[in-house]
């Protein structure tokens, strides 16, 4: 969907809001507290071609996140316009990991019935319950338990719905976030939905529960007019990404993070 692809970048900020936010230059710098990736990283929102003012801006960024104690992060784009901070990056030795594919799909009007019928039994939550919020941070946690207040309000950093689908015991056993952002008042973003939170239990997985959220997901973006859908997933993982194919996903473009003198640090899309 060549008309969603140029407001991904914002969609994705978007939908995985920090809790901290400064400017340097035409950059995003985004914190909080460590929780996950994204939300601790440079969005290098213009990403710039002078190598003198890219410099100037790392100096600043660097400062910030040292204020922070984080790691400097950057969350790099596919493109060629990302090819003089790529530069700068990599004479300054920043490393290059968890590459992650950015899927986009149109709903299907042919496959609403099926679609429907398959997700009948699936919860579908205005906010994230204790149930949900401790099943995904099993599975896709990036801290301890002090951390899941900080991880609560990205998530309900902007306006979601939470699905949930229990096993034969009652038990949950998949979960999955649909994050609905607002029109910006230029983008036309209001069109596009995001998904995110995609955890099974692990002795759940390879049951179709994960695929019974999804098709639910999509199934709530479809009635509330977002037409156009996007989700994460990293390279690495081929099991998802076989399921995300099954439902009419493709991949749009891609992104990965660049880090700054390696120590421990967030993992995760």
């Amino acid at each position: 969907m060549p008309e969603l692809v140029p407001q991904l970048e914002w969609l994705m900020d978007a939908a995985w809001p920090a809790a901290e936010r400064a400017g340097a230059g035409g950059w995003v710098l985004r914190a909080a507290s460590g929780v996950t990736q994204r939300a601790n990283s440079v969005w290098p929102r213009e990403p710039g071609e002078d190598p003198e003012a890219l410099r100037r801006s790392l100096a600043e960024a660097r400062r910030w996140y040292r204020e922070r104690r984080l790691p400097l992060i950057f969350q790099v784009f596919e493109g060629p316009g990302y090819a003089p901070l790529n530069a700068v990056l990599d004479a300054e030795g920043f490393t290059r990991q968890s590459e992650t594919l950015i899927l986009t799909r149109e709903h299907s009007a042919a496959a609403e019935d099926s679609e429907a019928a398959a997700a009948s039994e699936v919860e579908v939550l205005d906010h994230p319950s204790e149930e949900w919020l401790r099943l995904w941070w099993s599975v896709d946690g990036r801290g301890g338990v002090e951390n899941l207040p900080v991880a609560r309000a990205i998530l309900e950093g902007c306006p979601s719905l939470y699905a949930l689908v229990r096993d034969e015991h009652g038990e949950p056993a998949a979960v999955g976030r649909l994050a609905l952002p607002a029109d910006d008042g230029d983008s036309g973003a209001a069109t596009a939905a995001g998904i995110y939170g995609m955890a099974t239990r692990p002795d759940a997985r390879r049951s179709g529960y994960a695929g019974r959220v999804l098709r639910t997901l999509l199934r709530e973006a479809e009635a509330r007019g977002r037409r156009e859908c996007w989700l994460l997933v990293t390279a690495a993982n081929t099991g998802a990404r076989e399921l995300y194919a099954r439902a009419g996903f493709s991949v749009a473009g891609r992104y990965l993070y660049r880090q700054d003198r390696p120590r421990r640090a967030p993992t995760g899309c």
